[in-house]
């Protein structure tokens, strides 16, 4: 019987892409972002680099999604598409959401308390 896919050794073909599903969400953002002209692979390229060249970096790569997602906030700001009060905002709406939607259903932002 195959190992579970949680235990499955990083180093099999088979073993999962990514750790989380907001991972692979991450990494479906950019690539439609960048398939809508948002931004260069070329930005993109360094954009990442300088993130996962800061010296806060976990060594072991653990934190790289994270920063994907830092990347992907710089873009966006540099482009005028979201600044970081706007991200910071949303990010807070959705947390207040997850808690205030009953265990087992899907997440909504109509679910955040302060929404208005």
């Amino acid at each position: 019987m195959p190992e579970p896919l949680a235990k499955a050794n990083p180093n099999t073909p088979d073993a999962p892409v990514f750790a989380e599903p907001w991972q692979a969400q991450a990494f479906a953002l950019a690539v439609a972002l960048h398939e809508r002209g948002l931004f260069t692979w070329s930005e993109w390229a360094q954009a990442l680099s300088r993130e996962v060249s800061r010296p806060d970096a976990a060594p072991d790569g653990s934190d790289y999604y994270r920063h994907w997602l830092a990347a992907l906030e710089t873009l966006i700001a540099q482009k005028g598409v979201a600044g970081s009060e706007l991200v910071d905002g949303i990010a807070a709406s959705w947390q207040r959401a997850a808690h205030a939607t009953p265990h087992g259903q899907p997440i909504s932002l109509e679910n955040d308390p302060e929404r208005g």
